[in-house]
């Protein structure tokens, strides 16, 4: 099996007037593209329901070879997510664990690949179930039998050309993933973990790096999740631990497999930096830093056109030693045994026929996207203060208590969010090894040969989400790294202007992407970080109101609610900014509109609180913003909206939102009522 575990990230937290900086967790490989059946049954629920019956009962049979067989099926079979409740109605995860610890090495590692894919697929509910079956028990067993078998049990190959399989290791990569999917989506498994001291295990696992890279990286994904925040674990790992990550920190990467794994124990070092003496510190920052920077450097555009050239010359010469070998070596047909795409009668090694047939080519390009999509989340996180959790972030509005006057007091548009002070050894070793400035070129345009090369070939087309989600991560890394870091140590004003206009550009030329979503909400962060960095320095912004507010409307249609408060705080940016200006009022009065029609229509009312937060700002302050506000006749359309608005945060707010959000809705709804209040002083001005 080549399934790989859950991608997990955290949510992004929206509260109005600021915006929280993204955490990631770790993350890694989506599962490979389920095996086509053969044929569909008329009914597919009765037919999938049937099968799965048939499956698990094959799971209880005395003959190895049929138990195998049956747990390879179930394996190809959880790939499609709507078979799943089948299999879990008939208690799979019961029928598959006692058989981790069978006496069949084969059934042991199609069983775990099964756990392993059923786990990924079905994602955190799913994980949750198993550990609810008490799965955590027999896996546990099972990866304490691998610990004692590391370097033995190797089967010799059936074919004298192939190296030997080692099954302890190949079911140990099994079980490693099936741990990280459970640890990754459940406490309780977490916390087995940490009592069994199963990290002596996934440690152990990662020493095998010289000789077994795909094992080394299963338990390095493993390890970054369970260290992450969990200061039991960081007690409890001995200074031979330490000295395994040190040692692979330390490796010359030939490879992109060595490449990502590097970058992902350079994470679990960083989750363990409290671990690390003083005297230390500044040393072990630094050679993190210098593996995020090698991995970034990469240009994976011209890496992927390099590899598909190699993958080309390699299959010609496949093509010529095949046309040059005699027909009885290489003409196989149904008649020899062949049905399916399953060898009939053959030994147990060949269930992994079940999935795709590996791409060495492929497989390294892979490699470096995911390592430099994981060096961008690394640097997302040290960007972000860890100090509270998602459930306990506590944040105030942007609004103090005060009355409203002629001062601006709503949004101060120059603050993204309470800013973390990273320490000097980090922000040094930021810049010393440039990587804001990588960060910002990786958040350009995807190579355009690269992405024709995986238009244009099937199994080559998967990395298209990959080279996207790159670029994603980088925009997000953007918006954090402009929260932490002084303009002067970006490069100053010009600077600014010059990344500016490239967003303006990405922002309305890259339109036709996979996960439109997912770049709408990163683009639109990483531009309101910006619009309020250069709105607090005083520096013009490069983007015309008529840009701003075409990408507002854009964003705002978005089913994503951090992209549609991140809309209406950039409107409303551009809005303050304008308000100071003169011969402006009929531009402020599109805006507010445009933010009035947001704070009507949107069903979130995080967004209608960011939307109205984003109104106080334009048109608390300046001539032109009274003037426009009186012609909008702004006072009488708040009026009209303040009740519906009272009366959705009392109907929806204790179901729908935080305490925290609550706190901030209740200020915001103080504020339009101070605000209306204010706004009555100006017309009354304005037209005595």
């Amino acid at each position: 099996m080549t399934l790989y575990g859950v991608v997990g990230a955290a949510p992004f937290l929206v509260i109005m007037g600021k915006s929280r900086a993204r955490r990631f967790k770790a993350a890694g490989y989506a599962p490979t593209p389920a095996v086509k059946q053969a044929a569909e049954p008329e009914d597919p629920a009765e037919g999938e329901s049937l099968h799965a019956e048939d499956l698990l009962q094959k799971l209880q049979s005395p003959c190895p070879e049929v138990r195998e067989f049956a747990c390879a099926n179930i394996s190809k079979l959880v790939q499609q997510k709507q078979v799943i409740p089948s299999f879990l109605q008939k208690d799979a995860v019961r029928c598959l664990g006692p058989l981790l610890l069978d006496r069949c090495m084969a059934v042991r590692e199609t069983a775990a690949g099964a756990l392993r894919n059923l786990s990924t697929c079905g994602g955190f509910e799913v994980c949750d179930d198993m550990v609810t079956r008490d799965i955590m028990t027999p896996l546990v067993a099972l990866l304490r039998e691998c610990s004692t078998g590391l370097d033995s049990n190797l089967v010799p190959s059936t074919n004298g050309k192939d190296l030997p399989k080692n099954y302890v290791e190949d079911i140990a990569n099994q079980a490693i993933n099936v741990l990280w999917n459970m640890c990754e989506s459940n406490s309780k498994a977490l916390s087995v973990f940490d009592k069994e001291n199963c990290v002596d295990i996934v440690i152990q696992c990662l020493s095998k790096f010289p000789t077994n890279i795909e094992l080394a990286i299963s338990a390095a994904y493993c390890l970054q999740t369970v260290t992450e925040d969990n200061s039991e674990l960081l007690a409890s790992l001995d200074a031979a631990s330490l000295q395994t990550l040190e040692s692979v920190l330390g490796i010359t990467a030939t490879t992109m497999e060595m490449q990502l794994l590097k970058t992902l124990v350079a994470g679990t070092v960083w989750n363990l930096k409290e671990r690390i003496p003083p005297h230390s510190q500044a040393d072990t920052i630094n050679a993190i830093m210098r593996i995020l920077s090698e991995v970034l450097s990469l240009d994976a555009g011209k890496f992927i056109v390099k590899m598909k050239g190699v993958e080309s010359l390699r299959l010609k010469t496949a093509e010529a030693e095949e046309a040059a070998a005699s027909p009885e070596e290489n003409s196989l047909t149904e008649d020899d045994g062949i049905a399916d795409g399953v060898i009939k009668g053959s030994s147990p090694a060949h269930f992994s026929d079940l999935n795709p047939v590996s791409n060495e080519e492929l497989k390294q390009a892979s490699c470096l996207l995911v390592a430099q999509k994981s060096a961008l989340e690394m640097i997302v996180n040290m960007c972000c203060s860890n100090e509270p959790s998602d459930d306990e972030w506590e944040e105030l509005s942007s609004s103090d208590e005060s009355e409203f006057s002629l001062e601006k007091s709503v949004a101060d548009g120059g603050q993204l969010l309470t800013p973390l002070c990273l320490s000097a050894e980090v922000h040094s070793a930021l810049l010393d090894h440039f990587i804001p400035k990588k960060v910002f070129e990786k958040t350009w345009f995807p190579d355009g040969s690269a992405l024709q090369i995986c238009k244009q070939n099937a199994t080559w087309k998967p990395l298209i989400t990959k080279i996207y989600s790159v670029q994603c991560r980088a925009l997000t890394c953007l918006h954090n790294i402009l929260s932490v870091m002084d303009i002067e140590n970006l490069g100053g004003a010009p600077a600014l202007q010059e990344l500016s206009k490239h967003l303006s550009q990405l922002a309305f030329t890259q339109l036709d992407i996979p996960k439109q979503d997912e770049f709408l909400e990163a683009a639109s962060s990483a531009v309101r970080a910006l619009l309020q960095t250069m709105a607090s320095k005083g520096i013009p912004q490069c983007m015309t109101p008529e840009q701003v507010m075409t990408f507002g409307e854009g964003c705002v249609s978005s089913d994503n609610t951090s992209t549609r408060v991140n809309a209406v705080s950039i409107i409303g940016i551009t809005g303050s900014v304008l308000a100071k200006s003169e011969n402006t009022a009929e531009t402020l009065k599109l805006i507010g509109n445009f933010l009035l029609g947001v704070v009507s229509q949107d069903s979130s009312l995080v967004v209608s609180g960011g939307a109205l937060d984003a109104i106080f700002d334009v048109f608390a302050d300046g001539d032109e913003a009274e003037k426009a506000a009186v012609e909008l006749k702004l006072h009488q359309a708040l009026k009209k909206i303040q009740p519906a608005f009272k009366s959705k945060i009392r109907k929806e707010g204790k179901e729908k939102y935080s305490t925290d959000q609550l706190c901030v809705l209740d200020n915001v709804r103080t504020n339009l009522r101070r605000f209306i209040f204010y706004l009555q002083t100006v017309e009354k001005k304005l037209k005595g």
